[in-house]
C-alpha cells in the first residue's frame, strides 16, 4: 500500500477533480457501510471530525452511546473507475473512534490492527494472499437475483463455454485501475463459479482489499446484468465458494517460515504457526465461516477442507504448505469462505498462529494421504478431528476459546455471538422446502 498523508489525499482529490468521497467501513458481520461526503468536507473528514450514528450499525453500540467518529486511512484513497468524468468519486477506508478519541473496541479494522501490533511486538509482519471465489447468476426480469445461469463451464474453461468471461475481464480491469495487482483469474470447478486472485500484501492491506474486492465484483456484475454472490453454497450438489488464505510471517525482508536446513525447509516458527492454526481451528471457524450456509459447503465430497490436519501439496487437509520456498514460503488455510468479515478472519488466523509460536505448539506429522478416502476409524487412529458441522457447533467452540475471544475483543465477541445465535434460532425454527418435499405426503 502506498503511504499517503492528508496533504497527499487533498492534492490528489484536486488533481483528479473528485466530487464525492465514500467513507467506508464494515460492521461486525463484514457488511460494507458507507458515508458519502462532498469533496468540500474532505479535510474535516481527514481530521477525524466526521460523526455518525453508531447505533444504526449491526453490533456497534446502543442508542444511548450512538455518537461515533470516522477516521479515514489516507493510504486507502482510491478512485472508483466507473465514476471518472461523471462526478468522479473516491474511496477511503476508515477506523471507528469513540467521542473521547479512543479507538472503538467494536471496530473490526481496529481488532485486526491490535493483533498485527501484537505480531509486530514479537518481531513479525504478517503477509496474506486470498483466493476468493464467487458465482455469477442471472437475474429474473432484470432485477431479482436467481441461482440460475446458462453457464455450464468447468475448471479453467474459456468462452464461449465460459459465459462469464467478459464480465470477469471487466472486473480484473477495474480492480487493476484501483491499484490491485491481479495474479490470475479463471473459471472455477462449478458452473457459473469464478475466481480472481490478487497479490499478497500486509495483513491490513489484504483485509481492505478483500472488502473492496467484494464491492467491486458486485458492482461490475450489475453492469453486465448479472448478480455476483459470495454466498458459500448457493446451489446443492456442486462445489461451494471458498477463500483459501495464504499467510506468512516476515522479519524485515526475511521470511520467518523458511529454513533451508530444516525438515520440509520449514522453520520452527512455521511449524508452530501451523500448530496454532490447528489448535484453534474449531473455534475460529465461527469467524472464517460465519453463516448457516457456510456449513453446507464444509462437507466431504466437494473439495472443501473438513479435517484438521496439514500436509505439503495434498489438498484434502485444512492446512496446506505450497511447494514454493524462500521468500514465497507460506501456509494456506483452506476453510475460510468469502462471506467472512476479512478483518476479523485475518485477526483470528494470525492470533492462532502467534499463540502457536508463543507456546511452541508443534503440529503432528503431515498427512500425505487423501483424507476424504480414509474411514472414520483410520482418521481417529491418526488423531484427525473435524471442523464443526454447523454454525451452532462453531459458536459453542468459539465460546470456549479464550485466545480467539481475545483476538476479537469482548465487545465484538459478545455482539457476534448474539447475532449468530439469533441467526441459528431463526434457521432451525423455519420449515424448509426439503422437509415439505420429504414428509408432507408420507406422514
Amino acid at each position: 500500500m502506498e503511504k499517503l498523508t492528508k496533504e497527499d489525499v487533498l492534492r490528489k482529490a484536486r488533481e483528479l477533480d473528485v466530487k464525492f468521497i465514500h467513507l467506508q467501513f464494515t460492521d461486525i458481520l463484514g457488511i460494507i457501510k458507507n458515508v458519502a461526503i462532498p469533496v468540500e468536507q474532505l479535510e474535516d473528514a481527514l481530521d477525524g471530525k466526521l460523526m455518525f450514528d453508531g447505533s444504526s450499525i449491526e453490533g456497534f453500540v446502543r442508542i444511548e452511546e450512538s455518537d461515533m467518529y470516522l477516521r479515514p486511512d489516507p493510504s486507502t484513497f482510491t478512485i472508483f473507475p466507473w465514476s471518472i468524468g461523471n462526478g468522479t468519486i473516491a474511496r477511503l477506508m476508515c477506523d471507528i473512534y469513540n467521542p473521547d478519541g479512543t479507538p472503538f473496541e467494536g471496530c473490526p479494522r481496529g481488532a485486526l490492527k491490535r493483533v498485527l501490533e501484537e505480531a509486530r511486538a514479537m518481531g513479525f509482519t504478517m503477509m496474506a494472499g486470498p483466493e476468493p471465489e464467487f458465482f455469477l447468476f442471472d437475474k429474473k426480469n432484470g432485477s431479482k437475483p436467481t441461482t440460475e445461469s446458462g453457464d455450464q463451464a468447468g475448471y479453467f474453461d474459456l468462452a464461449p463455454v465460459d459465459m462469464g468471461e467478459d464480465c470477469r475481464k471487466d472486473m480484473v480491469l477495474t480492480l487493476q485501475q484501483m491499484g490491485f495487482e491481479i495474479e490470475a483469474s479463471h473459471h472455477e470447478v462449478a458452473p457459473a463459479q469464478h475466481e480472481i486472485d490478487f497479490r499478497y500484501a500486509d495483513g491490513l492491506s489484504t483485509a481492505d482489499n478483500i472488502a473492496t474486492f467484494r464491492f467491486v465484483v458486485r458492482t461490475v456484475a450489475l453492469k453486465h446484468g448479472l448478480h455476483a454472490t459470495f454466498m458459500p453454497k448457493p446451489v446443492f450438489g456442486i462445489n461451494g465458494s471458498g477463500m483459501h488464505t495464504h499467510q506468512s510471517l516476515f522479519r524485515g525482508e526475511e521470511n520467518a517460515f523458511y529454513d533451508p536446513n530444516a525438515k520440509y525447509q520449514l522453520s520452527e516458527t512455521a511449524l508452530y504457526y501451523i500448530g496454532g492454526l490447528m489448535k484453534h481451528a474449531r473455534a475460529f471457524t465461527a469467524i472464517t465461516n460465519p453463516l448457516v450456509n457456510s456449513y453446507k459447503r464444509l462437507v466431504p465430497g466437494y473439495e472443501a477442507p473438513v479435517y484438521i490436519a496439514w500436509s505439503e501439496r495434498n489438498r484434502s487437509p485444512l492446512v496446506r504448505v505450497p511447494a514454493a520456498r524462500g521468500k514465497q514460503t507460506r501456509v494456506e488455510l483452506r476453510n475460510p469462505d468469502p462471506s467472512c468479515n476479512p478483518y476479523l478472519a485475518l485477526a483470528v488466523m494470525l492470533k492462532s498462529g502467534l499463540d502457536g509460536i508463543k507456546n511452541k505448539i508443534m503440529p503432528p506429522e503431515p498427512v500425505n494421504k487423501n483424507i476424504y478416502a480414509l474411514t472414520p476409524e483410520e482418521r481417529a487412529e491418526l488423531g484427525i478431528e473435524s471442523l464443526p458441522g454447523s454454525l451452532a457447533e462453531a459458536v459453542e467452540e468459539l465460546k470456549r476459546d479464550e485466545v480467539i475471544q481475545e483476538a476479537l475483543g469482548s465487545h465484538i465477541f459478545k455482539r457476534f455471538v448474539e447475532a449468530k445465535q439469533i441467526e441459528w434460532d431463526i434457521y432451525r425454527t423455519q420449515i424448509h422446502s426439503w422437509e415439505i418435499d420429504q414428509y408432507l405426503m408420507v406422514f
